[in-house]
């Protein structure tokens, strides 16, 4: 039975680490190694209660909220305020524009708080309600929609044209 659950999280884990790394990417800004530790973890703190996960309604959901706490957790605990300033490497398949156009919004992403950051992933990149949301981060849908609206303001603050520039190519 214990090999059958392994067997089953290993599976599981395999087909959600990318997209887990993905999430993990646009929460840090693009910080691919500190992306690269809160999927670690996450697949750590999976693993611990796998063997509950039959109660748990979505594993997959569950999974992406748990990946968001350890995020807050992680910005929680940090105690300087350095940050890494390489860029993401190239892929072969994007052109140029769009991976300037991703370094444009990775960065205008990085300049808003960790809360705000994580409603924008959450909302627009893992496409969950506002309800959803809420119950993820541990606030009302009040304070969901806020956020949403004051960062979604920040970000076009930030990005100005700039976007429409690069998207325009």
């Amino acid at each position: 039975m214990r090999q059958a659950k392994e067997s089953a999280f290993r599976e599981f884990a395999e087909a959600r680490m990318d997209h887990l790394f993905r999430s993990a990417c646009l929460l840090t800004g693009g910080d691919t190694h500190l992306a690269e530790d809160l999927v670690q973890e996450t697949l750590g703190r999976m693993y611990s209660v796998w063997r509950r996960t039959s109660r748990v309604e979505n594993p997959v959901a569950y999974a992406q909220t748990v990946l968001v706490r350890c995020y807050l957790g992680h910005q929680r605990r940090k105690s300087t305020g350095e940050r890494p300033r390489g860029e993401l490497p190239d892929q072969a398949r994007e052109s140029a524009e769009d991976a300037s156009l991703r370094i444009t919004l990775l960065a205008a992403l990085r300049g808003l708080p960790p809360k705000d950051r994580a409603v924008i992933v959450l909302r627009y990149w893992e496409d969950r309600s506002v309800t959803e949301t809420a119950d993820i981060l541990h606030v009302s849908s009040a304070a969901v929609r806020t956020r949403s609206t004051r960062a979604l303001a920040r970000l076009r603050e930030q990005l100005g044209g700039s976007v429409g520039e690069l998207a325009a190519h």
